[in-house]
């Protein structure tokens, strides 16, 4: 009999990464154009200048990587280059490729000028990401035909394209593919003025009556994401529906975040369970992270790419040669003197 699988990081409602209901949402709330997009100023601002040459030039654009955390709308950034350059758009995934004639079959079927979105590329296998240098730099894919003594091989001319890529770990990436790209962009996590006005934008999409504080509330405990804001969104509206007026106000988007285990700074249980443990189990650290795991009955590398690094970058949590160690943000939370370390600790 299969066993199921484990249910972790992925059901959880603060999590950055897609969950299985999101899909359908995000496409009824993802902007078109790059005017729609809200946040990353920085990086639009590149992106709206390249778009133009390449529009003027009647080029492709050149290819782009889009790194950052998930949930910050690398794949709604995808879609709107191919609106906007008015061209087609194809989305795959690296852990979709499993062998070369799978590339090879993408890459020789693309149009003009064509948008083609590789997601996850740093779980690319690493012999499809030899066969991808000659293709984005030239425009051609070497294949071989037969085998043994017989083999030849040939090279295939491919319509000029934009290869847009995306990764949560850019560290991963090779060299010689990072240089095949001339356009890297990297988001941040938003603002909560930024959030309260994607929150205020989908609810209006979405037919949901909504306050302005209520849309404050969301967007505080959304974690600097744009994906959790609407993932919020959407349960406070359940609740608006079937406990309140309809209407999302201060007072009702507080009581269904409280619901459901959702506090003033996005954390969950599972945050609060690893900020606790740390405080009073190891006296706020440092600890090590094989350790805390092992306390947790967690995995090593779920601690430290999923729970991790926004508590790192709110300040509740601080990595260390000898450990992870709570700070003096975390003790205020829970209401809990700090102690006493010894200098150099912190």
């Amino acid at each position: 009999m299969q066993m199921p699988a484990k249910n972790s990081e992925p059901e959880r409602l603060v999590s950055a990464d897609r969950l299985d209901d999101d899909s359908s949402f995000e496409l009824k709330l993802r902007p078109r154009l790059l005017a729609e997009f809200i946040g990353q100023s920085k990086a639009k601002e590149q992106l709206a200048i390249a778009l133009e040459a390449a529009r003027t030039r009647g080029e492709a654009l050149d290819h782009v990587l889009l790194f950052g955390p998930p949930g910050l709308g690398k794949t709604t950034l995808a879609y709107i280059i191919a609106n906007e350059m008015g061209v087609a758009y194809q989305q795959t995934s690296g852990p979709a490729l499993q062998i070369q004639g799978d590339l090879t079959a993408i890459l020789t079927n693309l149009s003009e000028r064509q948008v083609l979105f590789l997601d996850e590329i740093h779980r690319l296998q690493p012999v499809l990401e030899e066969k991808l240098y000659t293709a984005l730099e030239d425009y051609k894919l070497d294949i071989i035909i037969g085998q043994g003594p017989g083999a030849r091989t040939h090279v295939l001319d491919i319509r000029p394209f934009t290869f847009v890529a995306a990764t949560t770990r850019p560290g991963l990436l090779s060299s010689p593919l990072r240089s095949r790209f001339g356009i890297l962009l990297r988001l941040e996590f938003y603002n909560e003025d930024e959030l309260r006005f994607i929150v205020e934008r989908s609810a209006e999409v979405l037919n949901v009556p909504i306050e302005r504080e209520g849309a404050e509330v969301i967007a505080a405990r959304s974690r600097g994401t744009p994906r959790i804001a609407n993932r919020l969104l959407r349960r406070v509206r359940d609740y608006a529906q079937v406990r309140g007026n309809g209407t999302i106000d201060r007072e009702c988007a507080g009581a269904a975040l409280h619901l459901l285990g959702v506090d003033p700074h996005g954390f969950d249980e599972l945050d609060r369970r690893l900020l606790l443990t740390i405080i009073e189990k190891y006296d706020g650290g440092p600890v090590g992270l094989n350790t805390l795991a092992a306390t947790l009955a967690e995995e090593e590398d779920a601690l430290e790419e999923v729970y991790e690094p926004f508590l790192i970058q709110i300040g509740f949590l601080d990595r260390t040669p000898r450990g992870r160690v709570a700070t003096r943000m975390a003790y205020e939370h829970f209401g809990l003197p700090q102690p006493r370390r010894q200098p150099g600790l912190f």
